[in-house]
């Protein structure tokens, strides 16, 4: 067993059938890789696809559990997992034709921990108006590096569905992802990169992301929108401790810490670019500035670079960046967002 791909979900019967179609027509033996599919405690008819598929299918696995959330299906995942190498993949996305195929060959090759690739975003349209992934051989072998030499090079995604990792490796690590919170994904992305030996970019459209207006990461509810600020405050807290974990020796140690710090204060910034759109009370900024503050994730001195630029983020930088303003602003703001609801 080759790959496997495990795929948490969570009442998505509109899409799972076009992700695990994709998955077909890639030019591998059934035998070589096999579908873990996590069915979350979906209300929906999620499960009875999933069944019907691994009627179809022989190397199609469903479980089926009571709701833990993604972080806890995925590791589930982890453990029943049979192949050489995981990839994560959400429902109500899908793979380009003909491209895993590509991936196993690279990273078998190579020898790699982790393989990332292109992913590209789409809103609600059919997959066969999307272009495949491109057939070119691609020479990968000059361009390996380590983990802390890739995040020095490349402005890296939060997300796990943009490569595929060794699971050895990931198992070695003891990295799993964390559970009952958001950016899951986002934590143990740059944990296990951080950690990585032999990794590569292939410069190949794999991946297709599907944009959902009602997808969990754009629900609007107050209790919900409170608990992903405070799970991204949470993932600024975990990022400074891997950042005190890099070693100061390395070759690419000053350029890796540099984009290490303006991940982990796109954070903050984002977070308060959220809080700004809460009803949460202005007057807890001060001491969550101090904490940040501690952690050396505030000021954002780090942030604008080549990762984020350009005139918005200048000028809300400039406003987060001075306490006097924050209050004044996020005030009058507030009053012309709850206008425009």
């Amino acid at each position: 067993m080759k790959l496997s791909i495990v795929i948490p979900c969570y009442n998505m019967e509109k899409y799972l059938s076009d992700c695990l179609d994709s998955l077909f027509r890639q030019d591998l033996s059934p035998t070589h890789f096999e579908v873990i599919l996590i069915n979350d405690g979906s209300k929906d008819n999620t499960l009875q696809i999933a069944n019907e598929y691994a009627e179809k299918y022989s190397n199609i696995k469903v479980i089926d559990k009571i709701n833990g959330g993604v972080g806890a299906a995925r590791n589930l995942g982890i453990d029943l997992a049979t192949g050489t190498y995981l990839y994560f993949l959400d429902p109500d996305d899908f793979i380009a034709d003909h491209s895993l195929a590509i991936l196993l060959q690279v990273l078998e090759e190579n020898q790699l921990d982790i393989l990332t690739f292109n992913t590209r975003d789409f809103r609600i349209v059919a997959p066969q108006q999307l272009e495949n992934a491109n057939h070119a051989k691609i020479d990968t072998s000059k361009n390996v590096t380590d983990g802390l030499g890739y995040i020095a090079k490349r402005k890296y995604r939060n997300e796990v569905w943009w490569y595929i990792v060794n699971r050895n490796f990931l198992v070695k690590t003891g990295y799993r992802f964390i559970e009952d919170r958001w950016l899951e994904d986002a934590i143990l992305t740059v944990q296990i990169f951080c950690r990585a030996n032999r990794m590569v970019h292939i410069d190949l459209n794999v991946h297709w992301h599907r944009i959902i207006p009602t997808s969990a990461m754009r629900n609007k509810s107050a209790e919900h929108y409170h608990k992903i600020i405070d799970d991204i405050a949470n993932a600024a807290y975990v990022y400074n401790d891997v950042i005190n974990s890099i070693p100061k020796t390395h070759k690419q140690y000053a350029a890796a810490l540099n984009r290490l710090k303006t991940r982990q204060q796109s954070f903050v910034f984002f977070l308060l670019v959220r809080y700004m759109k809460s009803d949460m009370p202005v007057s807890d900024i001060p001491q969550m500035l101090n904490n940040f503050e501690q952690i050396n994730a505030y000021p954002l001195r780090n942030f604008l670079g080549p990762d984020y630029h350009g005139f918005s983020y200048s000028f809300m930088t400039f406003i987060f960046n001075n306490k006097f303003l924050i209050f004044p602003f996020i005030k009058v703001f507030r009053t012309f967002y709850n206008l425009a609801k």
